[in-house]
């Protein structure tokens, strides 16, 4: 069989009409693809639309500040992605005189891209044969070939590498690789994928000996991190409220949110809650009765995390320092779990 004129084939009849297809500029490319990592085509699209919306071109990214950037980015998650996104279109604009790399290894070495998104701006934009491997390549290859290796270990992304460039179409590496992604997500899916319909389906291992559900393999994951966060909503008279940035190496990077007392386990005595915020804060203000907005902690699941959130109402006779008016706090970009509370606790 043919296999990569089969592929190819089934994907000029069943791709899916995404606006990004319909350019080969890396810098669109670029967004595109650091939107999709760790998020569903579906969910990205919009956010995809409103980033080249505001920032157009490198030019206009570059010189954004950071904070439009992750207001912008707020909701997808992964802020760090965002960072890096902002810090490499910098150093396009002032470094490379705002021309986008053309190698692959040039691509690579720059800050937050790493070989999947190297391989699919070089082969999309620049017709580079480098082969893309993401998440479903990996089921699509490991199902139809049999193979058995855990995929989230270093030497598996070696070995689905070399297996997909030997597969590929050197003429055309990028509709190859979109291909490949795209058969991953429509036929070969994760669950009930398209078996019957699939053009492979008499030669695919997993198919044959109905191990299509034991395929990919993955290692398990390290034991969720569990974490209890203790956010405070502090108003004064003049209905300002205190918000700080994050500044910590840790989830929610340079974002905005609530004071905050993170504890090993759930509280037990508000008194010592209270304690604790006046003496981190160092607060010379006079506050009143601190109460609780939700008795039942909101869970938030990170990919190694497990968050318990809660929502300390406190507020003050006196006048806040750097307080924020209620209106204003839409300017700021925060984690989701935060504004999702703010539209419920203000609307």
């Amino acid at each position: 069989m043919n296999w990569t004129s089969i592929l190819l084939e089934w994907f000029q009849k069943n791709k899916r009409d995404f606006i990004w297809r319909r350019t080969k500029d890396p810098y669109n490319i670029w967004i595109l693809e650091i939107i999709l990592q760790q998020t569903r085509a579906a969910q990205g699209l919009p956010y995809y639309k409103k980033f080249i919306d505001i920032f157009p071109d490198l030019p206009t990214l570059a010189l954004a500040s950071q904070d439009e950037v992750l207001k912008l980015w707020q909701g997808l998650g992964y802020y760090s992605r965002a960072i890096n996104l902002h810090s490499t279109a910098k150093y396009i604009y002032y470094e490379c005189d705002g021309k986008f790399p053309k190698t692959f290894n040039e691509i690579i070495n720059l800050k937050g891209i790493g070989d999947y998104t190297a391989s699919a701006i070089a082969s999309i934009c620049y017709n580079i044969p480098e082969a893309v491997v993401d998440g479903n390549v990996y089921r699509f290859l490991s199902r139809f070939f049999g193979i058995s290796i855990p995929i989230n270990t270093n030497s598996a992304h070696r070995q689905f590498k070399k297996k997909a460039t030997e597969l590929m179409d050197y003429d055309n590496p990028g509709e190859f690789n979109q291909a490949m992604m795209e058969f991953g997500a429509i036929q070969c899916k994760p669950k009930n994928p398209l078996c019957l319909e699939c053009p492979f389906k008499y030669d695919c291992v997993a198919h044959k000996n109905q191990i299509i559900d034991f395929l990919p393999v993955k290692k398990k994951n390290t034991k969720l991190k569990i974490r209890y966060l203790n956010y405070f909503v502090i108003q004064d008279t003049k209905q300002k409220i205190l918000l700080e940035k994050r500044k910590e190496k840790d989830i929610w990077k340079n974002l905005f949110q609530f004071p905050l007392i993170e504890l090993s386990e759930p509280y037990t005595k508000k008194e010592e809650l209270l304690f604790q915020i006046k003496s981190k804060y160092n607060f010379k203000i006079k506050f009143e009765k601190l109460e609780l907005w939700n008795s039942a902690p909101l869970i938030h699941k990170l990919s190694h995390q497990k968050l318990y959130l809660y929502f300390w109402i406190l507020n003050s006779n006196g006048c806040l320092q750097n307080g924020i008016s209620v209106s204003d706090l839409k300017n700021f970009a925060m984690p989701v779990v935060i504004q999702n509370f703010i539209d419920n606790f203000y609307n």
